[in-house]
C-alpha cells in the first residue's frame, strides 16, 4: 500500500491550521483546477466527526466521484479521512498538526490502495502515487498561504 507523507511549516497558530484543513469550502478552492466540488453529505464549512462528504472531480482526464468519512478526529491536532466510496480500492489520510515555536507543522500521511491487482500496482509505480503527491502538494501549499494570509 503506497504511502505519501508530506510535511508544511505554516507560520500561523495550530487551530487556524487545523480549521482551514477541513473546511469543505477551502477544500473546494485549492482544488478548483480539477473542478472538486462536494455534490453531498457536508458540501460546506467545517466537516466533523462522523460526518461525510461526497465529492466530483475531473483527474486523468475522467470525472471521478468519491465519498469520504470522518473516523477520528481530535481537535485541534489530528483528523481521519477515510474513504467509503470511489475509484481507489481504499484510503486513509491523517492529518496531523503541531505546534512549534511560533508555526505550526501539518503532516498529510496519505495511505491508499489501487484496484485491479498487479495492474494497480502497475498505475502506482507509473503515475498514481506521483499525481497523488503533486495533489497533496498543491493543496498543502494552498492551505499554507492561507493560514499566512490571515
Amino acid at each position: 500500500m503506497p504511502l505519501i507523507e508530506i510535511e508544511t511549516e505554516i507560520k500561523a497558530d495550530i487551530k487556524t491550521c487545523f480549521d482551514l484543513a477541513r473546511n469543505i469550502d477551502s477544500h473546494q478552492e485549492s482544488l478548483k483546477h480539477s473542478n472538486e466540488k462536494a455534490i453531498a453529505g457536508k458540501i460546506s464549512g467545517l466537516i466533523e466527526l462522523g460526518e461525510w462528504v461526497s465529492w466530483e472531480a475531473k483527474h486523468l482526464g475522467f470525472v471521478q466521484h468519491l465519498t469520504s468519512k470522518i473516523t477520528e478526529f481530535d481537535s485541534p491536532n489530528y483528523f481521519v479521512d477515510e474513504m467509503v466510496f470511489g475509484a481507489f480500492k481504499s484510503f486513509r489520510h491523517e492529518h496531523i498538526f503541531r505546534e512549534s515555536e511560533n508555526e505550526t507543522i501539518m503532516i498529510d500521511k496519505f495511505n491508499f490502495e489501487s484496484p485491479y491487482g498487479i495492474f494497480g500496482k502497475l498505475a502506482n509505480w507509473l503515475f498514481l502515487k506521483r499525481y497523488m503527491s503533486k495533489l497533496l502538494k498543491t493543496r498543502s501549499q494552498f492551505l499554507k498561504e492561507k493560514a499566512e494570509s490571515i
